[in-house]
């Protein structure tokens, strides 16, 4: 016989061993839950953009929850890791375009304990009632601690962020990021259930029909939701319209060589501000209310280079309105990623300092290690940038534009504080020039579209070299450019004062599923806890003396 670990609460079955099962075929049977998990993360990672297969998030969270059911915590560790390596490996490659794999795999390795850890608690949950709730809200709480730690979280790779193009997108409106992923995570596992509970119905095994209901809500709860939520989704403009423009130099070439041609950079972006000024001239384009650079677009300080300075003040008196402008800027012996409000008659007359600053890209967290590790890390982070501490909204013309500069689009917070700050428009001004083709810039313009639904606004996207965007409150882009190409981008987009449930319940949503979570691991903890005292004490009355041996 061969003893089968079961999960919470219960007995170990007792399976006959194959007398006649070769040793190499149980090995491959051990292996298959190892492969399953580590294959279900890969075709999460395909569900991801540039590819619209959104769905495909659905069957890999059903896989994984087959690979878990039934398994020890211990195990569930294991099958969680190899889950995050399959998903965040392919996801986060672009981190080590320019740098290595050295600090890319080191990413990767730290952020899959979350998903381990993520493994071992859906592992405790899997045998309660309604059990794809319980683990759903566990996976949001392991969301939550990424998003958070270490050195300020990595919140890249959640769920929603997948779902731009999907039928759940609406519900983004509803509870902001955890709420969207909550429900994908539970359609997974509740998929699962169904097969698992119509298998076992066949069998006559336990009492399914009330499982059969759980499974099917499970399933139909998260899709009724988006259909409702789709009621929050407006492109109505409340507070007028504004005329954008979204100008996107490029640069010299890809890479971090470029930033020793900063004042090209700035040139370039200058030059195709003139060149937008031309064709309005012409008739070509209507005139816009406000122009949109990007980050990095002077990393020149305009403040400390008068030369830089009347490059942009060219650039504005061409266009003839305001310019919010990405530069980098030197105050008080402090570094700051700063976007400036460039007036064409005043000049510089506000500015908003970026306040998620991006560890080991920014900043270096453990400068003196990773010194000693190399070198030429601590070199291309020479010295630190200081974080801002007040949300930015420009008034530009009569519109309030919110600025979440490139990484804080990532993250719940810097974009709704830009909101309840009177953002009627949000700007993501990014630089992806560093990652080169890669996948990131179209995950990072994934997010900007959940953001728009998120928050019911327009969402601008420019970019140094590309792809710059603009992006409808429904998630829509209706322009974008090329990579790698000077270009620009002129809309007429509605203006919006209304908040959205998300905007307003902020954290709240994600803190109900963490405490869901929480509840639901007691709740499994208890059980393990009783069912070995259970049959602890059942050990016990068998070795009694007086029980005959025909009963032990």
């Amino acid at each position: 016989m061969t003893v089968t670990a079961t999960s919470v609460g219960e007995p170990e079955r007792l399976e006959p061993r194959s007398a006649g099962a070769p040793r190499a075929v149980r090995r491959v049977r051990r292996l298959v839950p190892a492969a399953a998990a580590a294959l279900s993360g890969v075709l999460l990672y395909v569900s991801f953009p540039p590819r619209t297969l959104w769905w495909l998030a659905l069957p890999a969270f059903a896989v994984f929850g087959w690979s878990l059911r039934g398994r020890t915590w211990k195990a569930g560790l294991g099958l969680g890791y190899l889950f995050g390596l399959g998903f965040l490996l392919p996801l986060l490659v672009w981190t080590g375009v320019e740098v290595g794999s050295g600090p890319w795999l080191a990413l990767v390795a730290v952020e899959a304990l979350f998903v381990a850890l993520v493994g071992a608690g859906i592992v405790l949950v899997s045998r309660l009632p309604a059990w794809p709730v319980w683990a759903a809200a566990v996976w949001i709480a392991g969301e939550a601690a990424r998003a958070r730690a270490p050195f300020g979280g990595f919140p890249w790779g959640k769920i929603a962020f997948g779902q731009a193009d999907g039928v759940f997108l609406p519900l983004a409106a509803v509870g902001g990021t955890p709420v969207l992923g909550f429900a994908v995570v539970l359609c997974g596992f509740g998929l699962y259930e169904i097969v698992r509970v119509a298998v076992d119905g066949r069998r006559g095994a336990g009492p399914w029909r009330w499982a059969a209901v759980a499974a099917l809500i499970s399933v139909a709860a998260p899709v009724l939701g988006a259909v409702a939520a789709r009621s929050l989704v407006s492109d109505k403009a409340e507070n007028g319209t504004a005329t954008v423009a979204v100008v996107q130099g490029n640069v010299p070439r890809a890479g971090l060589e470029f930033n020793a041609q900063r004042r090209a950079v700035l040139d370039y972006h200058a030059r195709e501000t003139e060149r937008l000024a031309e064709r309005v001239r012409e008739g070509k384009v209507p005139k816009p209310d406000l122009v949109l650079w990007p980050e990095n677009s002077s990393d020149v300080d305009p403040f400390a280079n008068p030369d830089a300075a009347v490059v942009i003040e060219g650039a504005a008196k061409a266009i003839g309105v305001p310019i919010s402008v990405g530069g980098v800027v030197e105050r008080g012996g402090k570094l700051y990623n700063e976007q400036i409000l460039w007036d064409p008659d005043k000049g510089p007359v506000d500015t908003y300092d970026k306040r998620q600053v991006q560890p080991f890209g920014e900043y270096l967290p453990l400068r003196s290690l990773l010194g000693v590790i190399n070198k030429n890390w601590t070199s291309m982070v020479r010295q630190d940038f200081s974080r801002g501490h007040e949300p930015g909204v420009f008034t530009m013309a009569d519109a309030k534009v919110g600025l979440v500069t490139c990484y804080e689009a990532a993250f719940d917070w810097t974009v709704r504080s830009t909101v309840l700050d009177g953002a009627q428009l949000i700007s993501v001004p990014s630089n992806n020039a560093t990652f080169d083709r890669s996948e990131m810039t179209y995950q990072q313009l994934a997010m900007s579209r959940v953001r728009a639904v998120e928050h019911s606004r327009t969402v601008t996207v420019p970019v140094t070299s590309g792809v710059s965007a603009v992006i409808m409150p429904d998630g829509k882009i209706t322009q974008r450019t090329g990579m790698f190409v000077a270009a620009s981008l002129v809309q007429k987009v509605p203006l919006r004062s209304s908040e959205t449930p998300a905007t307003r319940l902020g954290v709240l949503p994600e803190m109900l599923l963490v405490l869901v979570a929480a509840a639901g691991l007691g709740w499994g903890t208890v059980s393990v806890i009783r069912g070995r005292r259970g049959r602890a004490a059942q050990d016990v009355r068998v070795d009694e003396p007086g029980v005959p041996e025909s009963a032990r």
